[in-house]
């Protein structure tokens, strides 16, 4: 389980982006995610919203704020693996 929550400047940037009319669905998923774990240690990112998270990263369009709240979501992925 994940300790870890979204910072100040990662949730303003998560909220920038949410309001962005030009920010992609993927990149508002990964923000949506990141914005949900502010002061909530005990919520991890799906694996639904890391993998978008993921895709904002590597996406070369993306602004910045949407990758700040992209990388925050990754990083409160959870780490367990299903066998």
């Amino acid at each position: 389980m994940s300790k870890k929550v979204t910072g100040k400047k990662a949730a303003s940037s998560a909220s920038k982006t949410l309001k962005s009319s030009s920010a992609g669905s993927k990149s508002k998923s990964a923000a949506g995610s990141a914005l949900s774990q502010t002061k909530a240690p005990k919520k991890t990112t799906s694996k639904k919203a890391a993998t978008a998270a993921s895709k904002t990263l590597s996406d070369g369009r993306a602004s910045k704020a949407s990758k700040s709240a992209a990388g925050s979501a990754l990083a409160q992925k959870s780490s367990k693996k299903k066998k």
